[in-house]
């Protein structure tokens, strides 16, 4: 990612306005998990594989967005989107979620079967929060370093206030939360071609040309594995998606050198700049951050979010 980037025509620059807090910490267990491109990447499958099994969200994604026809620019908008509410100055974080919310504001339909469905939702908007809350951790957790039960935790209470600001009105505190919301939901799962053509699309790597061909259907047989057994079940998703050894030693060796490689033109490190941090702080042991945070007066827990 650029240091100067756009989002529905906004300009936006991770660098400033120089000490401008974001809406998480530099500590948050998100400043963790959103700088590890794998971890961002299957979970992302895994949270649209999660979304597409209610026919209203699928519906609403392939109808009304250019995913099918240019899957490369869709995932870089939505990559964004994601990047500036936990990295970016609070200004910009607004102004896209603004954005986002006044775009999905014209997004509604009736799915195949009739039923009539609007983007925003109430259900549909913590549906879609908590899949990605779900999908981001636990790709993190499973192919770049374990997550600790007190960190997992934190990850969720950390990420209540930012998904209010897109309508969010309900967020799972735990995995037992998000599991109780899917069992909710879970008897309008269905199977659906589409499903299948998504993750023909990641397969292929239209989705994200500059990956290893290697890693691209390790990519979406990783994202499959993450998903409780009652949604793989509802979307009959067979044995072709199963996670080899193979698959996940590529996954957890590409996830492992992300997490020791900078970028130093991605949003993690020039966030840091922003902050007066070193680019490379989140690549640091925790205790050289702690000591850093300190030494740069940083409060540890997320910023204030007006409510």
């Amino acid at each position: 990612m650029d240091e100067m980037t756009s989002y529905l025509g906004w300009k936006m620059d991770f660098t400033q306005p120089a000490g401008d807090p974001a809406y998480l910490a530099p500590d948050s267990v998100h400043w963790r998990i959103y700088k590890n491109p794998i971890a961002l990447a299957v979970g992302g499958v895994a949270a649209v594989l999660l979304e597409f099994a209610d026919a209203r969200i699928r519906s609403g994604v392939w109808d009304h967005s250019t995913y099918k026809v240019d899957p490369i620019g869709r995932s870089k908008r939505t990559g964004v989107a994601a990047m500036v509410g936990v990295y970016g100055p609070q200004s910009a974080a607004r102004r896209v979620i603004q954005g986002v919310s006044n775009m999905h504001a014209r997004v509604g339909g009736e799915t195949p079967k009739g039923e009539a469905y609007q983007a925003l939702d109430v259900e549909l908007l913590d549906w879609v929060s908590a899949t990605a809350a779900y999908g981001f951790l636990n790709a993190y957790d499973r192919f770049v370093a374990p997550v600790s039960e007190a960190d997992k935790t934190r990850f969720y209470a950390e990420g209540g206030p930012v998904a209010r600001l897109y309508g969010v009105q309900y967020s799972p505190a735990s995995t037992a939360d998000f599991l109780a919301m899917m069992q909710k939901l879970a008897p309008r799962f269905e199977p659906h071609p589409i499903v299948e053509e998504f993750l023909g699309i990641i397969e292929s790597g239209q989705a994200a040309p500059s990956a290893p061909k290697v890693l691209h259907r390790a990519l979406a047989k990783g994202a499959v594995s993450l998903l409780p057994p009652l949604v793989r079940e509802k979307l009959a998703l067979d044995a072709r998606y199963d996670l080899t050894l193979a698959d996940k030693l590529a996954l957890k060796l590409a996830g492992a050198v992300a997490e020791r490689i900078p970028d130093l033109k991605g949003a993690p490190c020039q966030a840091s700049t922003r902050l007066g941090l070193p680019a490379d702080f989140l690549y640091r042991s925790r205790a050289a951050q702690a000591r850093l945070l300190r030494e740069h007066g940083l409060a540890s827990s997320p910023a204030a979010v007006a409510a």
